[in-house]
């Protein structure tokens, strides 16, 4: 098949689940089908400046076409379009429909592309619903366009726009059931054909890499770990407050974040902030971590979660979050937190039982080998291609 794949950005070095997900299954599906990333030039999703030359290139094997962005965000503006249209100050359709164009990426070129060629591609599947791309170009090639919605709950799920927007698509692929049952409530049906799919992970060459980049961190030997992007809207102040509780408590563990930060880190002898870190770092951290930790309160798939239990590493999620609660029920890979006194007696069980910590953490790994394998990966997503194409095959006819 000719397959076109819209995306906000792409590129190896581009940090961001949609992004992420989006070239993983272009490099993979590219030696298949004949492949195309339709996105823009941007690299950073706050400001959407134009970094990257526009125009066709080949990366990694894939086809990439990359649009000018016709005007960065204006935070502002956009800062008091998302009060008006969430606080639900008599927000109108149009008021909803511009605050997608206010998200942005403006990449108007991308858009004409689509309306011009987008019947030469036989599927045309788009990333991440929030996004003007996704949100302005699916209806253009509505009738060939598969969505890989990315949902959360949070706010922007709710704008009444979306019902039509997401019923329009002529199929889905879904991170989590959760997502699934979210969109599908959404659009007020059950939205078909569709496949829930995950993300697909290569087993680990060395499940348990040597401690060495950890010593010259000076990383204890006991430790739980946060990695991602600490802010708030991870979960991330509640963890830090959580955490100081569990160690004036009489916890006694260490937690080590890894991650750019966007919060003021407590001076605490008991947390380590990382920052960002290199890749044999961040597997040495995976893999003899206590336990990962995930607060975050919004998600439609928790990749670091997979990647834990791919090192046999169990999980302590926020229960508030109906994916990763699923994740974890799911695979009996972990435990989950409602409130800081739930926070701490499952560390403190977890941290006081070894045998049983190890159970969890092996059979988080087993479920990631049964579900999120590449080949396992790829044949679900292989079916709703198909699937897709025999329905618009049959309505021709």
């Amino acid at each position: 098949m000719k397959l076109a794949f819209v995306v906000q950005r792409y590129g190896a070095g581009i940090a961001g689940g949609s992004e992420m997900h989006c070239r993983h299954l272009a490099e993979r599906l590219s030696s298949r089908h004949d492949v195309a990333v339709l996105t823009t030039t941007a690299r950073d999703y706050v400001t959407w400046q134009n970094v990257l030359p526009a125009g066709v290139a080949v990366e990694d094997g894939v086809r990439v076409h990359r649009f000018p962005i016709a005007r960065p965000r204006n935070l502002k503006a956009f800062a008091d379009l998302s009060d008006e249209v969430f606080d639900d100050l008599g927000s109108t359709p149009d008021r909803e429909e511009e605050w997608f164009r206010a998200n942005g990426p403006d990449a108007p070129a991308l858009l004409e592309h689509l309306r011009a060629h987008g019947s030469e591609y036989d599927l045309v599947l788009f990333w991440a619903f929030r996004y003007a791309p996704s949100y302005f170009g699916l209806p253009l090639v509505a009738d060939r366009a598969i969505l890989v919605p990315t949902a959360e709950e949070d706010p922007a799920v709710e704008l009444d726009v979306l019902p039509e927007y997401f019923a329009r698509a002529a199929g889905y692929l879904f991170l989590t059931p959760e997502e699934e049952a979210l969109v599908s409530t959404r659009a007020g049906r059950s939205l078909q054909p569709s496949r829930v799919i995950g993300l697909g992970l290569e087993p680990e060459r060395d499940r348990h890499p040597s401690r060495e980049a950890l010593d010259r961190l000076g990383i204890p030997r006991d430790f739980v770990l946060y990695l991602g992007r600490v802010d708030r809207n991870k979960g991330c102040a509640a963890l830090l407050e959580y955490f100081q509780e569990y160690i004036a408590e009489g916890g006694d563990t260490t937690l080590v974040l890894a991650g750019p930060s966007t919060l003021p880190i407590p001076e605490h002898p008991r947390i380590r902030a990382l920052g960002y870190v290199a890749d044999d770092v961040r597997h040495a951290l995976l893999a003899h971590a206590g336990a990962l930790i995930v607060p975050s309160p919004y998600e439609s798939l928790s990749i670091v979660l997979l990647e834990a239990w791919n090192h046999a590493t169990l999980a302590l999620v926020n229960a508030y979050c109906k994916v990763l609660k699923g994740q974890v029920q799911r695979a009996d890979g972990g435990l989950y937190y409602r409130s800081s006194r739930e926070f701490q007696e499952a560390l403190s069980w977890l941290l006081a039982n070894d045998a049983e910590r190890r159970e969890l953490g092996v059979q988080g790994l087993a479920y990631v080998e049964r579900e999120y394998r590449w080949p396992t990966v790829i044949e679900r997503v292989e079916s709703l291609l198909e699937e897709v194409s025999r329905r618009r095959s049959a309505a021709r006819a």
